[in-house]
């Protein structure tokens, strides 16, 4: 069941978190790291309603923020539409709960959550070295739109957009 997260998910939240910088670091991933998402960040995510958890069976599988915030650097990409949309974030699934479709349910959820708020077009973006993620939003239609130097990464991160 995906639900909105709560302040009690925080612990599970970063337990997954330091799982997936691990395992990005093994194959010299370095979206994440220790200085980046923090628990401040899920904290305010929490607070402002924006945080959605994947929860079965008492175990969380995965999470994804969803909200209206878009980045500064989304300035200089050319975008399909210039329109209000809904921007992804923060998304990771338990490595215990991999290959078994909760990436695709987030996001599908956040394209029903923007629907909901009268919104028909989503913005993301992941870094280039993210294959899972890449594949996941390229399999899901979303179109890649540009790139933009973030976070302060050697590499660039790719952006993407889908109408609704």
């Amino acid at each position: 069941m995906i639900r909105k997260a709560e302040a009690k998910d925080l612990d599970r939240i970063m337990k997954i978190i330091k799982a997936t910088i691990a395992e990005m670091k093994t194959y010299g991933n370095t979206q994440w790291d220790e200085n980046y998402p923090q628990k401040q960040d899920f904290t305010g995510d929490i607070e402002s309603g924006s945080l959605y958890v994947n929860e079965e069976n008492g175990e969380l599988y995965g999470f994804i923020c969803a909200n209206f915030v878009e980045p500064d650097e989304y300035k200089d990409i050319q975008w399909a539409l210039d329109e209000k949309c809904l921007i992804l974030h923060r998304m990771s699934i338990n490595p215990k709960y991999r290959n078994q479709g909760t990436a695709t349910k987030l996001i599908e959820f956040a394209e029903k959550i923007a629907k909901e708020n009268g919104v028909n077009y989503i913005k993301t973006d992941t870094y280039s070295i993210n294959k899972k993620m890449n594949a996941l939003l390229l399999k899901l239609g979303y179109i890649h739109r540009g790139n933009m130097n973030f976070l302060g990464k050697e590499k660039e991160f790719y952006c993407y957009d889908k109408k609704l």
